[in-house]
């Protein structure tokens, strides 16, 4: 009986220590330790957002980083409340067109040469089919590669070094990579509700 006893008082004890430490949990929050905890990580979540969506567009990084890690990522920190959407989809739009940009301007800068090194080598079927849709498409391959995750990286280098129109890369870009980065936050948003 005594046994019984001392295991109630001991339930009601634990309870009463697991309600203090979650009643005070609000408090830390809102304090000024919590508020610059959680900008810290709004910073780093934006970082990282911005940098995995650089490097998957970024001519050879952009083979091996996948899209399937900023989704997962973006739909987390969606689902954390850590950023907004508009925060995910201007970081992300951002982040893809400084990547974009990169390889266009290192394709305009190396031409023809940009064939002759390692990586075009190692994956010419991928680059002759890229060139052939962009013979063939012409600015439209812009919106085209930024939707294939397979081919996003390099048709920025090869537009380049086919005497693509700078400023019209730029305009087409910038739209696809907003239209994209939208896409992102509808994918993370979607996710974020089936989970």
């Amino acid at each position: 009986m005594i046994s019984h006893h001392l295991n109630r008082a001991l339930r009601r004890r634990r309870k009463a220590i697991d309600l203090s430490l979650l009643s005070s949990l609000p408090e830390s929050l809102l304090s000024s330790n919590g508020g610059e905890w959680a900008l810290a990580n709004t910073q780093t979540a934006l970082l990282v957002v911005f940098m995995l969506a650089c490097f998957e567009s970024l001519i050879g990084i952009g083979l091996f980083v996948s899209g399937v890690f900023l989704l997962g990522i973006a739909s987390y920190l969606l689902s954390q409340d850590i950023i907004s959407s508009t925060q995910l989809a201007i970081t992300a739009a951002g982040g893809a067109i400084l990547g974009d940009h990169v390889g266009f301007f290192f394709g305009r800068f190396l031409g023809p040469r940009l064939h002759h090194t390692r990586l075009f080598i190692r994956h010419a079927d991928r680059i002759l089919k890229t060139e052939d849709m962009i013979a063939r498409w012409g600015g439209i391959a812009v919106p085209i590669g930024r939707f294939v995750p397979a081919i996003r990286s390099i048709v920025p280098a090869l537009l380049g070094t086919s005497g693509f129109m700078p400023k019209r890369f730029i305009l087409i870009d910038t739209l696809s990579c907003a239209t994209w980065a939208g896409a992102l936050v509808l994918l993370a948003t979607g996710i974020d509700k089936i989970v």
